[in-house]
């Protein structure tokens, strides 16, 4: 046995333990997660009108002593099922506030909404892809900058080139002004969405008291990391009743007259940041590249397909820091996980202006050392307006009573009494092998799941 690897012995472990095939069990139903969350204690469900237990579970009888459940992290390269699986999600949460389901009436689908992509301003000029062997900046006699750097770059880069988003002048860069944008994107948004409530209410002649009594804005966005590390906003905007998703808009909202109403609100933005003595003050402003198109239901007509939106956010989410070039997927403790960090020099230059900047006293309410690892990017990726559809913990709850078999009676019917305490997360070398596993068998039966349906939707197949 000593002369076996960890790995190994930790198989064999496993394997004589008389509750292996429940440890499988539990794994199998976690979709293979590669770093699950173990718990102890014990529910228990009545019924309140006679007092009898329906349902009790207790992890005593558990491998362990205890029960294992999904991380649920949303990152590929951190969990591959459980990022699977949030997407599916997403997918289904961005989908059901374009064409209905979820709780969400079908009758969405008829009401103006736009796919809208809002960018970042230039903190400096950057190596750019091109197309059709265009130059990078090709710039005649341009000279050279303060720093002795050519302002010009006659190369032709291709997507892949590292040198894309890559600073022409490191030195030049504004990266203060890049790390305070990335913190204010959230006030950014909201006062994007409040002058998009008050130039509606401008162009059709009402107060924006007014018009919130017949008018309502619903959205989700997705934030996403360019090639020069700087985030943009995917948004599905939707205009609705004052009632949400079950009142219809007024006949003067159309597409057309959101569409322009969101270019004159986002070149309105403008914010400030809190003074700084180091910094002095910077004012903040959404970039001059904006994308606003309409949505089609399907496939049919002008514009975007809403499945097509929804998939599209759906697989952007899963994306971690390993596929977007931009920091880490964990959080920075020292300046020295900075210099060991397997990222470029602009991502690093990045997370030591966080760094630099967190320090400040003034600028300490931005917590700008825990997000050093999204280079000062704070929140969620993906968030959404309370009324746009409906929420992670429905669509998980609903298929956790898909799963299980829901109770008829309701819950009105009902009392749970649950006490569980977290032990633990993570597994032995040995159960990540094993876990690993079931996780592909998971993929590989989608696989060809998905090859069957492919199947039948041709008409293939024989008798």
């Amino acid at each position: 046995m000593r002369q076996l690897s960890e790995v190994d012995q930790d198989l064999i472990r496993l394997v004589q333990d008389p509750r292996f095939d429940r440890w499988v069990e539990q794994n199998t139903a976690t979709g293979g997660c590669a770093h699950p969350i173990h718990l102890t204690g014990s529910t228990t469900t009545r019924d309140t009108a006679t007092g009898e237990v329906l349902h009790h579970y207790d992890t005593r009888n558990e491998p362990g002593e205890r029960l294992l459940i999904r991380c649920r992290n949303r990152r590929a390269t951190v969990c591959a099922p459980c990022s699977r699986l949030h997407a599916g999600d997403t997918f289904h949460l961005v989908r059901a506030g374009l064409v209905g389901g979820k709780t969400v009436p079908a009758d969405v689908r008829e009401r103006p909404r736009l796919f809208l992509t809002l960018t970042a301003p230039s903190f400096g000029p950057v190596h750019r892809a091109t197309a059709d062997g265009q130059r990078c900046r090709p710039r005649r006699d341009a000279g050279r900058c303060d720093h002795g750097r050519p302002l010009g770059c006659p190369a032709v880069h291709e997507a892949d080139d590292p040198r894309t988003g890559q600073p022409i002048c490191p030195d030049c860069y504004d990266y203060p002004a890049h790390v305070l944008w990335h913190a204010y994107a959230g006030r950014l948004w909201k006062a994007f969405t409040d002058n998009l409530y008050n130039h509606l209410a401008a162009r059709v002649g009402r107060t924006r008291t007014g018009l919130r009594r017949s008018l309502r804005i619903s959205y989700a966005k997705v934030a996403e990391y360019q090639r020069r590390a700087a985030v943009h906003i995917h948004a599905v905007v939707r205009l609705d009743g004052a009632h949400g998703p079950d009142d219809p808009p007024p006949a003067w909202a159309t597409a057309d007259v959101l569409t322009a109403v969101v270019r004159t609100a986002a070149a309105a933005v403008r914010l400030r940041t809190r003074y700084s003595a180091a910094l002095g003050e910077h004012e903040l402003r959404w970039g001059t590249e904006l994308d606003a198109r309409p949505l089609r239901v399907f496939g049919g007509g002008e514009g975007l397909a809403d499945d097509a939106v929804a998939a599209y956010v759906a697989k952007y989410v899963t994306k971690g820091a390993t596929d977007t070039g931009a920091g880490l997927d964990h959080q920075i403790s020292t300046p020295d996980d900075i210099t060991a960090a397997p990222v470029s020099a602009h991502v690093r230059a990045l997370m030591r202006a966080c760094w630099r900047l967190g320090g400040l006293a003034e600028l300490e309410p931005l917590r700008l050392h825990a997000w050093a690892h999204t280079l000062g990017y704070r929140g969620h990726i993906l968030t959404k307006s309370r009324t746009y559809s409906t929420t992670y913990t429905a669509l998980r709850a609903e298929r956790a009573d898909h799963q299980s078999g829901a109770t008829q009676l309701t819950n009105a019917d009902l009392i749970t009494d649950a006490h569980w305490r977290y032990i633990g997360s993570g597994h032995t070398p040995g159960a990540a092998l094993l876990a690993a596993g079931i996780a592909q068998d998971h993929a590989r039966n989608r696989e060809i799941a998905r090859e069957e349906l492919g199947v039948m939707s041709t008409g293939g197949g024989g008798a």
